[in-house]
């Protein structure tokens, strides 16, 4: 029998924090970019990195380097547990067979499941899969969940998929310099969240 994705199983699964039932989804890439995988050999040696802006020279980085994009979500994630103390989570830490639920209906249940989703594109992010993934979440969730949904994504990351959707679906999209504007971004967007349900203006979902 495949896993129900419920919020009692969220709260059996995050461990605790000040607001445990309070559940922002962080959806963003787990893998950097990274140019070495695209290019061949020969179009690598015509490339002089030292001449490249930083960014882009970025986009060299060794592959057998931290994954820079999987441990900005960790920190971002880290943060927001600490302060303002939300269980903030990634699909990975829910644990659920992708064998018993596909990735794309397990991105659904656990927004629906949440006070608050958001899709954080980073420039060294492989943002593809995030964007297919927030499609599919835009088209199940968007009458019900629109308000609580967010994209969030760096000052020089630019989208066709992101303009598209906030005209399409009205969606909040917001960009960021800094680790540290991301971060506020985030806990800006949640306390509005807990406000509105505090007042009424959105549904509680327990």
């Amino acid at each position: 029998m495949a896993v129900k994705i419920t919020r009692d199983l969220l709260t059996k699964r995050l461990g605790h924090v000040k607001y445990d039932r309070f559940f922002f989804y962080l959806m963003g890439p787990y893998k950097s970019f990274d140019l070495n995988y695209v290019l061949s050999d020969e179009q690598r040696r015509e490339i002089d990195i030292e001449d490249l802006p930083g960014p882009l020279r970025r986009l060299f980085q060794s592959k057998d380097t931290i994954d820079n994009a999987q441990a900005l979500l960790r920190r971002i994630q880290g943060e927001l547990r600490v302060d303002p103390g939300i269980n903030a989570f990634l699909a990975l830490d829910v644990d659920v067979d992708i064998d018993e639920v596909d990735a794309a209906t397990q991105s659904i249940e656990y927004t629906r499941c949440s006070n608050a989703t958001a899709f954080i594109l980073p420039f060294l992010g492989h943002n593809f899969g995030v964007g297919e993934e927030a499609g599919s979440i835009l088209e199940a969730l968007t009458e019900t969940h629109g308000d609580r949904l967010l994209f969030v994504h760096e000052a020089n990351v630019t989208s066709a998929m992101i303009w598209s959707a906030a005209r399409r679906w009205d969606l909040r999209v917001e960009t960021y310099e800094t680790e540290a504007e991301l971060i506020d971004a985030l806990g800006l967007f949640a306390g509005g969240i807990m406000h509105q349900e505090q007042r009424g203006e959105l549904d509680r979902l327990d």
